[in-house]
């Protein structure tokens, strides 16, 4: 039976393999080395803060009558 509360798994496995894919996909690339450890950090940030957002709107949007 499925608990109304709690979202399906696939809520959760679907992104972080998506995730995982481009991540596996970027560390393969050639100039992989040429990245500074600081411009990775901002991507990351930025990722997340996006992914954020995206979840707040998706959210709103559910919420509205």
């Amino acid at each position: 039976m499925v608990d109304g509360k709690r979202p399906p798994i696939a809520v959760w496995v679907v992104p972080i393999m998506i995730g995982l894919v481009g991540f596996f996909r970027v560390t393969q690339s050639p100039s992989f080395e040429m990245y500074r450890a600081v411009d990775i950090v901002q991507l990351l940030g930025s990722g997340v803060c996006f992914g954020a957002a995206m979840v707040g709107i998706i959210f709103m949007l559910r919420m509205r009558p």
